[in-house]
């Protein structure tokens, strides 16, 4: 497996408190593996899943943040590049948050975008 400069994609301490946190309660799993995959009504969606040891990749980045690990794909990583992962809690709305410059349009939900 590669590890992979942080310049390239930024967690916010917030994302990585959030990512830690749901890390412990979920149990065995090595980390976090987030994505880009072709869906939604914009084109491309975020994606999130605990990564258990057997199913970790030799293609993937990982971005080692003490606690908490997290996987990226190589692929995603060319949509995600410059990004900064942030959680944000605003009302009732709370969640991760992806502050993408490559994105040139986001659905009307916030869920997709578009390159």
């Amino acid at each position: 497996m590669e590890t992979f400069s942080p310049q390239e994609l930024r967690f916010s301490e917030k994302a990585i408190l959030h990512f830690t946190s749901s890390l412990k309660n979920h149990g065995k799993s090595e980390g976090v593996r987030i994505g880009v995959r072709k869906a939604g009504c914009s084109g491309f969606e975020y994606f999130f899943e605990f990564v258990e040891e057997e199913l970790t990749d030799a293609n993937d980045f990982i971005f080692d943040k003490g606690e908490c690990k997290i996987y990226v794909d190589k692929e995603s990583l060319n949509y995600l590049k410059g990004s900064l992962v942030d959680y944000s809690e605003d009302g009732l709305n709370k969640g991760i948050k992806f502050h993408n410059p490559n994105a040139k349009a986001v659905c009307g939900c916030g869920e997709s975008f578009t390159i």
